[in-house]
């Protein structure tokens, strides 16, 4: 396996990434506990370091997985997840988006589900159309010095919006 640094000063991690959004069957499809292990421990086992995953995976199955998967041996990965403005496991439940109070509710849900201290890296996952930027980025901070997060992102977001 080959690594790299994230970014300029990010962690140093593995060229290939896991993406975990199949792992659980919350969305009526994806991976159960047994082939979600089978497959964390072939990547583990290959050298990867770099998992990926969101809040809204398999509606938190995702992250609750990983969570087990890494118990005992959470400092051998570098973690990312995302927080989201996105779909609901309730029917008719308002979308949370980006803004500070839901940043900060989700970060703790994810660090529960995940069964760690830290995040290390937090995405926003999608834009919402009413959080400004700023608003997102003080959250990050907040976030980091709290030492919820190491590093912090944004997915999805189209250039021109940051671009001000």
């Amino acid at each position: 396996m080959k690594y790299r640094t994230f970014g300029k000063t990010g962690p140093n991690v593995s060229q290939l990434a896991l993406g975990t959004g199949n792992f659980g069957t919350g969305w009526g499809y994806g991976a159960d506990p047994v082939a979600s292990k089978a497959i964390f421990n072939a990547y583990a086992e290959a050298g990867g370091n770099f998992i990926d995953t969101a809040d809204i995976y398999q509606f938190g199955q995702s992250e609750e997985l990983l969570g087990t998967l890494l118990e005992g041996r959470r400092d051998d990965f570098v973690l990312a997840t995302k927080f989201t403005n996105g779909a609901s496991a309730n029917p008719g439940r308002l979308a949370i988006g980006n803004n500070r109070k839901a940043m900060v509710s989700s970060v703790e849900a994810s660090l529960k589900r995940l069964k760690t201290d830290r995040i290390d890296i937090y995405w926003a996952h999608h834009p919402d159309a009413v959080t400004p930027i700023e608003e997102i980025v003080r959250g990050f901070e907040d976030l980091a010095r709290a030492g919820k997060i190491l590093y912090a992102g944004l997915s999805n977001f189209p250039a021109w919006r940051l671009a001000r």
